[in-house]
């Protein structure tokens, strides 16, 4: 039996790497002027691909269809709408609020083998998905050339 010395900082460089960013939904405040200041907050999405397709799956609970927009513009798809906060009940008494409510926006970048006429999204279960097909190519045979 061989005794290996314990560091007990040796792994935290690779520990926070692989953290993920605390921070990454919590909202931030946006200027609105000079005047009125609004909180933003970023939904979670998980992105993923399959032969025929890339699709984007974004968390957006308490979200209504039609308060989300979705736009694609030169290889960007930008998702962007508003949780409303709920009107207050007089006869209700909050303890606690973990919701995060105002306006929201992400875009991402999309590859050059995608299909933009035919994106289509849907809503269900408060997650909002985006189908972005790809182009079908030809896969290429590799091809010995001959040096002169």
């Amino acid at each position: 039996m061989s005794l290996i010395r314990w560091d007990p900082f040796g792994d935290v460089s690779t520990f926070i790497r692989l953290m993920p960013n605390p921070a990454a939904g919590w909202p931030r405040a946006a200027d609105e002027g000079s005047v009125a200041r609004k909180l933003e907050w970023s939904p979670f999405s998980d992105i993923s691909e399959t032969d025929k397709e890339y699709v984007i799956r974004i968390d957006l609970p308490a979200v209504k269809k039609e308060d989300v927009k979705v736009t694609l513009d030169q290889g960007v798809v930008s998702i962007s709408g508003e949780r409303k906060q709920p009107t207050e009940d007089k006869d209700e008494k909050f303890h606690r609020i973990e919701s995060f409510y105002g306006s929201f926006e992400r875009s991402f970048s999309l590859p050059d083998n995608v299909n933009a006429d035919t994106v289509s999204c849907e809503s269900k279960d408060g997650i909002l998905t985006v189908h972005i097909p790809k182009i079908a190519t030809k896969k290429q045979t590799p091809k010995q050339i001959t040096v002169q």
